[in-house]
Parts: structure tokens; sequence; C-alpha cells
């Protein structure tokens, strides 16, 4: 298995998991996104709360150019830090949500 579907692995256990976690509002939603073919991964939360929309993202990971790239980390957990403890080099992880300028002061890759 080659770097990149190992890496696929990692993030559809990571969206599985984060996503197994139902709210407490039974007119909420968690929809998963798992579109394999262009490497974007999401968890969406669609719904009512009496009269107020929900509709946002709480989780998103992209693959990129041999990466995992971060896009928005909505938990309260260091999904880095997740991705590392499977193995990923952090060098094969870009915070993304992290202006570019500022990714060369985290441990991880700038891009």
């Amino acid at each position: 298995m080659d770097k990149i579907e190992i890496y696929r692995k990692y993030i559809i256990e990571i969206i599985e998991k984060y996503a197994s976690y139902k709210t407490s509002n039974k007119d909420v939603e968690t929809q998963k996104i798992l579109d394999k073919e262009n490497d974007h991964y999401q968890i969406f939360n669609v719904g009512w709360n009496n009269e107020k929309r929900i509709y946002g993202c709480s989780l998103h990971i992209d693959i990129k150019n041999g990466k995992i790239w971060i896009q928005h980390n909505g938990t309260e957990s260091n999904i880095a830090s997740e991705l590392t403890g499977y193995g990923v080099p952090k060098e094969d992880i870009v915070l993304a949500f992290h202006e570019p300028f500022r990714r060369q002061f985290t441990e991880y890759a700038a891009c």
C-alpha cells in the first residue's frame, strides 16, 4: 500500500470516529464527506436548534501534493497529534488553518 492510500485510511478512521459522536439535539444531523477521488474529507453538522439554523464544518482534511492538509479543526482534539500517533511524519502534515507565513513557526510542514 502506497503512502497516499495509507494516509487516506488514517484520515477516514479519524473522520469515522468523530462523525460517530452524536449531538444531543436530534434535529441536528452529522454528515461525513469522504471524497476519495479528490481527497477531501469533512464532517458537517446540519439541522435546527429551535429556530436557529445549524450548518457548519467541524473537521476538514485534504491530501494535497503527498501531504495531509488540516484545513479546519473545530473539534477539541489535536488532529495533527493523532496523525503523528498513527506514524505520519510531521513534515507530511500541514496546519492549513494557520496563515502560510505562520506555518514556518510550527513543528509541522509549511506547505
